[in-house]
């Protein structure tokens, strides 16, 4: 049995999300339903991470396992000559028979964009926020949570999880001309909670929020009306590390 890797990229904007679902398109039923008319056999496709409706990824990672003989290669053509074109297959390999996308990675790097100035061409790919921030708030928050987190606080309720602890590397805003571009990296991600933590620092930089706020939430997480969350289509998945 054949453990084969894909690294994928997605405008998830038509799409219900990766995760298979029943009221509509997703990532994942699309590529199944591509692999089982290519290998001629059922196929479950595992992805590193479950985006929500909306998002996109341009390095969404994702395995399956298969009897076919056919070439990496000719898997991956016929994938691309089969799937919309919003979905697009960069890379197939051959992976170690314990490697799971999912639990074997290290690292998942997001970014979400924040656009200044109104935008037709970019309005499905950011979040145009027309008022006043004051940026060094923002990256003051988001230097906060650096580290291990119980982000409790910041993640959709009713998520299905043994515990709420991430550890966050990287978290830090970057201004480019008119785009506000958040960048966060962490061993885990919880449902949400990237749409959150931005909808959050922003009412901050608003002035909605204080820094004071933004801090208690984070280490009490308890008796919190549910933070701002930002839209789906600012977000996207970067890179999967192993």
């Amino acid at each position: 049995m054949r453990n084969i890797k894909l690294t994928i990229e997605y405008d998830g904007t038509d799409f219900v999300g990766w995760q298979r679902q029943t009221n509509g398109k997703s990532i994942q039923g699309e590529i199944e339903h591509a692999l089982g008319t290519i290998l001629q056999e059922q196929v479950n496709i595992i992805g590193a991470g479950r985006t929500d409706a909306g998002v996109h990824a341009r390095g969404q990672v994702a395995n399956f396992q298969s009897h076919s003989r056919l070439s990496l290669h000719q898997i991956q053509s016929a994938l691309n000559s089969s799937l919309p074109e919003s979905i697009v297959i960069h890379n197939a390999e051959e992976a170690p028979e314990d490697f799971h996308s999912r639990y074997s990675a290290k690292k998942r790097e997001y970014s979400y964009t924040i656009t200044r100035t109104p935008t037709a061409l970019d309005r499905l790919y950011s979040w145009y926020v027309r008022y006043s921030l004051d940026i060094e708030r923002m990256q003051d928050v988001a230097a906060i949570i650096l580290g291990s987190h119980d982000f409790e606080g910041f993640t959709k309720v009713g998520s299905d999880v043994k515990h709420y602890v991430c550890n966050v590397v990287t978290s830090r805003w970057i201004l480019k001309e008119t785009r506000l571009v958040y960048s966060i990296s962490a061993d885990r991600f919880l449902r949400g909670l990237v749409r959150a933590l931005v909808g959050t620092m922003v009412d901050v930089g608003r002035g909605f929020l204080t820094h004071e706020s933004f801090l208690k939430r984070l280490e009490n997480k308890l008796n919190y009306e549910p933070c701002s969350a930002a839209p789906a289509q600012g977000l996207v998945l970067e890179q999967v590390i192993y």
